[in-house]
């Protein structure tokens, strides 16, 4: 009886201060993709998780790899969500007029497929050893094939390889590539740019949400 009083009073106090369980902690890394569709995770996320982006643009594998250990932090994350591959994949040239001075035809890759796994392998390594979070990779979105500075090719052979990666090292996929193309042909800015529209990243946060809350329930 008494055990029984004492976990009904303490079960009492719980929701008299209004207490609820530990929310899981999420931080999304990756390019103005992820800055588009982050808004609406967060949003549809908001009573189950906090959800953060690392500061900025997460550019490509590089970038990554110099500042990695800043945006993890302190923080005890229970997720880890990540891209690369539209920055690495991309040709520029110092002479090219075009945002970015992106330039295919003239311009030297930012990263080629070996040195972009070899990358890859790296910050998984260092996420895997840092971190206890479940880690979730990303594929790259869709290409147009007028581009200035991509190939729209390239970005099949780029996602085989962050797959490769990925599965060696026990990393959750979430393959929105395909998915990704139909969205672009009805929601993104043009034949020329990787981008989306408003609607067109809520489309893609709509493919991120699932897998996100799928692994929040193996938590």
């Amino acid at each position: 009886m008494k055990n029984k009083f004492f976990l009904l009073i303490s079960l009492s106090l719980f929701l008299c201060l209004g207490y609820k369980p530990k929310e899981p902690k999420i931080l999304i890394i990756g390019d103005s993709i992820s800055i588009g569709y982050f808004p609406q995770v967060k949003v549809t996320l908001a009573s189950r998780a906090m959800v953060l982006h690392n500061p900025g643009n997460a550019q490509h594998t590089g970038t990554g790899l110099e500042k990695i250990k800043a945006w993890i932090g302190q923080e005890d994350w229970d997720i880890i969500q990540f891209n690369w591959g539209l920055w690495d994949l991309c040709y520029r040239h110092p002479d090219s007029k075009v945002y970015g001075n992106r330039d295919k035809i003239k311009g030297t890759i930012t990263y080629d497929l070996n040195t972009y796994r070899q990358n890859l392998e790296e910050l998984v390594s260092f996420l895997k050893t840092n971190t206890s979070a479940k880690l979730i990779f990303v594929t790259t979105t869709y290409v147009p094939l007028n581009e200035a500075g991509r190939h729209s090719a390239d970005v099949i052979k780029y996602n085989e390889a962050a797959k490769s990666v990925m599965k060696k090292n026990g990393v959750i996929i979430n393959d929105i590539y395909k998915k990704s193309i139909a969205i672009h042909r009805k929601n993104g800015l043009g034949d020329k740019d990787v981008h989306y529209n408003k609607e067109g990243y809520k489309d893609l946060g709509k493919l991120i949400v699932p897998v996100l809350q799928k692994t929040m329930k193996k938590l």
